[in-house]
């Protein structure tokens, strides 16, 4: 990372190798699933070369995404500063968010049954901005209680939003 998306102050935190698990089998059920339906739909109601074409495309956009994950879930990263919490991704369009703890109305977690499986959960920051895009997700589920509970703490004591 340049400096561009490596503000000082913080040692960056990555997010649980387990997510790449978690994004491959996202990737199985919303583009390897729908490929086989339309594939045999399309067989079974046109043509045989159309259902070729259409699982060749869909197979090449599902492996595609499969491979990209390692490198997508290693650009997640997290930081807490004095003040303020930093989150990064993006391996090809890079994004920070640098979220201060007065602007934080309140920290969500949400686990789903695929989360909880590998022991993960995501941590949501909610403020005020509607734009604010503040989620760190695959953290495991102590990393993301000890954040939530460090940053109502931070906040409590700075009299911040929380």
């Amino acid at each position: 990372m340049d400096a561009l998306f490596d503000p000082p102050g913080g040692r960056w935190q990555p997010v649980s190798p387990k997510y790449v698990t978690v994004k491959r089998l996202s990737v199985l059920l919303s583009w390897g699933i729908p490929t086989i339906v339309v594939a045999v739909g399309l067989g079974l109601i046109w043509s045989w070369w159309a259902a070729l074409a259409a699982g060749i495309v869909g197979l090449a956009i599902t492996v595609w995404r499969w491979l990209r994950m390692p490198k997508i879930v290693a650009a997640w990263g997290w930081c807490e500063r004095g003040t303020d919490l930093c989150i990064r991704s993006g391996p090809m369009f890079r994004h920070l968010t640098i979220v201060p703890y007065g602007r934080m109305q309140s920290v969500e977690i949400n686990s789903g049954p695929i989360d909880r499986h590998f022991g993960l959960a995501s941590v949501q920051l909610v403020t005020a901005s509607p734009l604010s895009d503040a989620a760190i997700p695959g953290m495991p589920r102590a990393d993301a209680v000890a954040l939530r509970d460090r940053i109502t703490a931070v906040a409590e004591t700075a009299d911040a939003g929380l």
